[in-house]
């Protein structure tokens, strides 16, 4: 009877987890990113999602082509805000955006924290005539989301009053494809990626810290270095880095991030898990603690004085 109990027990718990997926909440906020059409695009939309996958469970939301980036905002109770804002750049090969699993339920997670978080639907691959990329020494269609993540910073910034946003708490976090998206915002911020489009363009696309979440291809394949355009300097943030030793996207990526900002003296904190594999966003991996990289990433930002810290 004993035994029955517990598997009930446990199959509650589980439909009880999916329903929390299922029921992600919705944005409090959809802001555009551009005042019109993106740099180089010929329609404005938002995306269609792709059909859910049946192994998943639960499953997650991909949305494909979108021409017109948008910051879906995340806020906490107006009591419990601390002034920090977090972007969110989710990952999806750049084919697609993984808006849940990789985004919302980030932002939940920072939400949790006092932290305002803004999910970044960046543009995706075109699928028919995609934008030739005005600086070829980029990682293969990387620019667009780079130029929408500039934007975005600076959109943010120039908007922290009106959020409640302390100007100078202002970071970002990426996975996969976003985290590689996140490292080029991060590593980048000296050079615009567009040609300025009105005031907002003036205030400083820098993130004030980091968190690298299996950045995907920070590395040249053929030197196997960190990508030249993936500039580490002593004016990078700081940046808090995660990685499981069995993704098939290598974790080198991760430790060469890592070595450059040691390398340069800036605040870095690197993990990596023994497993965990790849595109794990939030949720837990079976035979894996990668999940508990949350916890980490909260005591580095509780050390940078970017969240309170524990009342004991």
């Amino acid at each position: 009877m004993k035994r029955f109990m517990m598997i009930m027990f446990l199959i509650s718990g589980m439909q009880l987890s999916i329903l929390s997926f299922a029921n992600a909440r919705e944005p409090d906020a959809i802001i555009d990113i551009w005042p019109g059409r993106a740099p180089g695009e010929t329609t404005r939309e938002t995306g269609r999602p792709l059909p859910r996958r049946p192994s998943e469970n639960p499953p997650a939301t991909r949305v494909k082509n979108i021409t017109r980036p948008q910051l879906h905002v995340f806020q906490p109770p107006a009591e419990k805000r601390n002034g920090t804002a977090v972007l969110i750049f989710p990952g999806g090969g750049y084919s697609y955006v993984v808006t849940d699993k990789e985004g919302s339920e980030a932002a939940e997670w920072l939400n949790q924290l006092g932290i305002t978080a803004l999910v970044v639907h960046y543009r995706t691959k075109q699928q028919k005539t995609p934008t030739p990329q005005t600086n070829q020494k980029l990682p293969p269609f990387s620019e667009r989301p780079l130029q929408d993540g500039q934007r975005a910073l600076s959109l943010v910034r120039k908007r922290a009053k009106e959020w409640g946003i302390k100007p100078d708490q202002i970071g970002v976090i990426g996975f996969s494809a976003g985290g590689q998206a996140a490292s080029l915002v991060t590593t980048r911020f000296k050079d615009r990626s567009y040609k300025p489009q009105d005031k907002v363009d003036d205030v400083s696309c820098r993130p004030d810290f980091s968190l690298l979440i299996y950045p995907w291809r920070l590395l040249d394949e053929k030197t196997g270095k960190l990508n030249e355009v993936i500039t580490v300097s002593k004016k990078t943030p700081p940046t808090f880095l995660a990685h499981a030793h069995n993704d098939s996207a290598t974790p080198l990526s991760s430790i060469q991030f890592y070595t450059a900002l040691k390398q340069n003296g800036v605040g870095a904190e690197l993990h990596i898990y023994e497993t965990g594999g790849h595109g794990y966003g939030m949720r837990p991996v079976e035979n894996s603690n990668v999940d508990t990289f949350p916890s980490r990433a909260e005591d580095w930002l509780r050390q940078r004085a970017l969240i309170p810290s524990r009342k004991h």
